[in-house]
């Protein structure tokens, strides 16, 4: 199990929000945290501790006004940090080369891949192929209703229809070299992890696997251990010192940090 960390870029700045409070009209969210320094300063942080495998995520939708300087913010984590940390946010196709030509180890995407509410299998297949099997990384960031976890898209706003299970875990896997999962409910509120989609990820275990959402001390962590199996790496935002929140960084890098992603097999 690592710590994975995560550079989150909202208006131009790097910010921990609520993540079930984000909307594209008028590009509002609930803040927990708004950093004064920029991406290239946490890229720069994240190298020279050696946490390779954290993400960059740009959390606004193209149309909007920040949308380039976000834009400017994750290029400038990346050329800090070179082939250590994954980009994601609007990735498509087309412009999937230029995050990875900036320094990117993998690009990661939903909403191209989860169009109109549903699984895009030929989406899917040609970014897999243009991209590459081994630097493309899937966000099944879920959920729930109805008893059910779902994939959510458009920054989260969006329902599809592709529930979270093995079935889908092990299709998505087969095109991907990583998952992303956030567990949307519980992003940003430091009130626990989500225990049932933690469990189902752990008993899963068939490629690495990062889990966000809800992580605010170490007893979280530990119970996330517990309940994946060990087979899950973790991010921690708004909870982390380096953002407001109170749970040690240096412990966080001590205790998690450092080795090559694990693989299961």
């Amino acid at each position: 199990m690592r710590f994975r960390p995560c550079i989150d870029v909202h208006n131009g700045q790097v910010k921990q929000i609520i993540g079930g409070s984000l909307k594209d009209q008028g590009d509002s969210a609930r803040e927990n945290f708004v950093s004064r320094q920029d991406g290239a300063y946490y890229g720069a942080l994240y190298r020279d501790r050696g946490l390779s495998g954290g993400h960059v995520i740009l959390l606004n939708h193209r149309d909007s006004p920040y949308y380039e300087a976000g834009r400017r913010q994750v290029m400038s984590a990346l050329g800090a940090f070179p082939g250590g940390l994954q980009a994601g946010g609007g990735i498509t196709p087309e412009n999937a080369a230029d995050y990875l030509d900036a320094g990117a180890s993998h690009v990661i995407v939903t909403s191209y891949v989860f169009a109109e509410g549903r699984l895009d299998e030929h989406r899917l297949e040609k970014l897999s192929g243009e991209v590459g099997k081994d630097r493309l990384v899937l966000d099944v960031s879920c959920r729930k209703k109805d008893g059910v976890y779902y994939v959510v898209t458009d920054r989260w706003q969006t329902f599809t229809r592709t529930a979270v299970n093995a079935d889908t875990l092990d299709y998505l896997a087969a095109y991907s070299d990583e998952l992303l999962v956030h567990g949307v409910d519980v992003e940003g509120r430091q009130q626990g992890i989500e225990t049932e989609l933690v469990s189902l990820l752990g008993s899963w275990g068939k490629c690495p696997v990062t889990y966000a959402g809800g992580i605010s001390a170490m007893e979280d962590i530990a119970q996330l251990n517990v309940l994946g199996q060990g087979r899950l790496d973790f991010t921690v935002g708004s909870a982390l010192d380096l953002f407001g929140g109170t749970l040690p960084f240096d412990r966080l890098c001590e205790a998690f940090g450092g080795g090559e992603a694990r693989r299961q097999g």
